[in-house]
């Protein structure tokens, strides 16, 4: 899995909540460092978890459909500080299915991998409408209301 993020103690700490439910990781702090990433190691990663907003002149959106054009296959789970609405009407992004906001509970993220990786449900790997099926817990309201 390659998670790419741009503040490096959120990246830290997904890096760790997601090796400790034993997924393997890699990580980048930006779509350059990612790209460099993903020229080495691409056949390991099956999933890219990515911020929407980044430095260095790549988006999550961009560096998706880059990856995706070299591995159609390839799951993708957004994450954003911002509304769901930030990719304007390029991609539909559905909470717990392919987008999950920040802050987030690691159960919420944990779970919403699970989905992508075909645990609980399909996460897409191409942009499309995509039915709204997951709910959000008790348990991450409360997390977002106290941080």
């Amino acid at each position: 899995m390659l998670v790419v993020e741009d503040e490096p103690a959120l990246l830290k700490l997904v890096s760790t909540i997601l090796q400790n439910y034993g997924y393997t990781i890699f990580q980048a702090s930006n779509g350059v460092e990612a790209l460099k990433i993903w020229k080495r190691r691409r056949d390991e990663i099956d999933l890219l978890v990515t911020d929407m907003v980044m430095p260095e002149g790549i988006s999550g959106l961009e560096l998706a459909e880059g990856l995706r054009s070299d591995r159609p296959e390839l799951k993708v789970l957004y994450t954003s500080g911002y509304s769901a609405d930030v990719t304007g009407d390029d991609l539909e992004l559905n909470e717990g299915v392919n987008f999950i906001a920040k802050p987030y509970h690691p159960s919420a993220l944990a779970r919403a991998i699970r989905r992508c990786l075909g645990g609980e449900a399909d996460c897409p790997s191409s942009t499309g409408e995509i039915p709204l099926y997951v709910r959000r817990p008790a348990r991450y309201e409360f997390a977002r209301r106290f941080p």
